[in-house]
């Protein structure tokens, strides 16, 4: 299966994030207090600043340097200095367990949506809803097809819904993104 993902707006931004698992695990940490499409951009940014996306590279990186690797205009981030620690713990941590290799999280052992939901978030940076949302990206765009994925997902695996980047197909999809997640934060106000 050929995955051809439209997160970002910039087509190589998407490419990465269609052929590279740890880009696309990059881009959905980096997916915080920033606009989607800037957040999954950030891991081509990475890959042409220092040459790669590969998880031991990453995690070998003078810390420093990679903090200016985000600081670099246009930044990666918006907090640089955290977010550049972070991007270095998850891929410290992909190297420590799964071989260096982000696709290992979903494919090892063939696992079902409830444990690629556990080994999710057990990365660093993944909580609860960050890892529902990536196993719902991998399940709805990434061709996952593991048991109970959208049962695992929660919410965010319901075929047809406009909740999250999972549901981001085009630009039509987007706004109706973006519309959802205004219409949460409001009800959330109330």
């Amino acid at each position: 299966m050929t995955v051809e993902l439209h997160i970002t707006g910039d087509s190589e931004a998407d490419s990465l994030l269609s052929t590279d698992p740890l880009g696309l695990l990059i881009g959905m940490l980096l997916d915080q207090q920033v606009a989607m499409e800037s957040a999954f951009a950030g891991p081509a940014k990475i890959r042409n600043r220092i040459g790669a996306i590969d998880a031991a590279t990453i995690a070998d990186y003078d810390p420093e340097s990679f903090v200016e690797v985000f600081r670099t205009t246009p930044s990666v981030h918006r907090f640089p200095g955290s977010m550049a620690a972070r991007v270095q713990q998850l891929c410290a941590a992909l190297v420590e367990n799964w071989g260096g290799e982000a696709s290992a999280i979903w494919t090892r052992g063939n696992p079902n949506g409830a444990e690629i939901l556990s080994r999710l978030k057990a990365l660093p940076g993944f909580g609860e809803q960050k890892a529902k949302i990536f196993l719902a990206l991998l399940g709805k765009q990434y061709g996952v097809t593991a048991d109970g994925w959208r049962e695992a997902a929660g919410d965010y695996g319901t075929e047809g819904s406009y909740r999250s980047v999972a549901d981001i197909v085009d630009p039509d999809s987007l706004t109706k993104v973006r519309e959802f997640k205004r219409a949460a934060k409001a009800a959330a106000k109330k």
